[in-house]
């Protein structure tokens, strides 16, 4: 999908930019988050800027897929997750093929929380988008995301699942899942490893 180019003001330095570029020319911030290791490190009163400079743009482009996902990815790191969960699915319902919005929106059903304490339904649903997430690009991460709420909800409540966590870890190893990918999975969750996943 050909995305319209939407001017914005960069949170970075006021310059004038567009949504086609990858960064602003003057101060070299990205303009769009394209992923969440763009805002992960970024202190979070940067994040407050780009998050309103996105707010504003969506008013007059609700349906632009970069900057949902954008706007999304700033929630996500400030915890707002009501609000990351709706960008994110606008953005899914604009670009159906990018798997990190699948991946993310089920982060954020959970909250900040341990999915132990997830409803069922919001269970079902961060399933729902991992599966569509692993059908479009199959990562690592993925697989130990799943495997996560497989062993943090259904294990800890003895409920039977399939595959079972042992078999989304196993998937996970095989496709070469990094330390820090994990770590900052369980960051960006709020919540601790659970020790059977290893350190």
């Amino acid at each position: 999908m050909i995305q319209q180019m939407i001017e914005l003001t960069c949170p970075g330095c006021g310059a004038r930019v567009y949504t086609g570029q990858k960064e602003c020319d003057w101060c070299h911030k990205p303009v769009v988050i394209s992923a969440f290791n763009n805002v992960y490190s970024m202190p979070v009163s940067e994040v407050n800027k780009y998050a309103s400079t996105y707010r504003k743009a969506l008013e007059e482009h609700p349906n632009h897929d970069e900057l949902n996902k954008s706007a999304a990815m700033c929630y996500l790191k400030l915890r707002l997750y009501d609000k990351a969960l709706s960008a994110f699915e606008a953005a899914i319902e604009d670009d159906f093929n990018d798997s990190e919005t699948y991946f993310y929106a089920a982060v954020c059903l959970l909250r900040g929380k341990k999915a132990f304490l997830a409803q069922r339904d919001d269970i079902n649903r961060a399933i729902n988008y991992i599966n569509a997430a692993c059908v479009i690009e199959p990562q690592g991460i993925y697989y130990y995301f799943l495997a996560y709420i497989k062993y943090d909800f259904f294990e800890r409540k003895y409920l039977n699942t399939t595959p079972d966590y042992r078999e989304c870890l196993r998937v996970a190893g095989e496709m070469g899942t990094s330390v820090y990918d994990a770590n900052m999975l369980f960051d960006i969750l709020g919540v601790a490893k659970p020790s059977v996943f290893g350190s």
